[in-house]
């Protein structure tokens, strides 16, 4: 009996679903709340002195800080990086197979 998988991988299996997309953004904003935690915690921040630098309420930044809240905009990112100190680099990884944009 040969198995249908064999030779996909994780990615197609998860477009195969239909949740790519989602999967990807949940991952992408719990590395960006645990980087976020980490700089926070090494230089003694809380959730209310985050929100007081950052001009904005509570509420804002615990969904920031929540891995699984993916509604967060660029400008929100921005703000909670000055806030800290710490830049912020976003970038596209591009597969070194694939012609580079000019």
């Amino acid at each position: 009996m040969v198995n249908p998988h064999i030779g996909s991988d994780f990615d197609e299996f998860l477009q195969q679903d239909g949740i790519h997309e989602e999967v990807t953004a949940t991952a992408l904003k719990r590395v960006i709340a645990w980087q976020l935690n980490k700089v926070m915690k090494s230089k003694h921040i809380t959730k209310t002195e985050m929100a007081s630098r950052m001009h904005t309420s509570y509420a804002v930044v615990s969904r920031l800080l929540d891995d699984n809240d993916t509604d967060i905009t660029l400008s929100t990112l921005a703000c909670a990086s000055l806030a800290v100190g710490a830049p912020l680099k976003i970038e596209f990884a591009i597969n070194s197979d694939e012609p580079t944009l000019p």
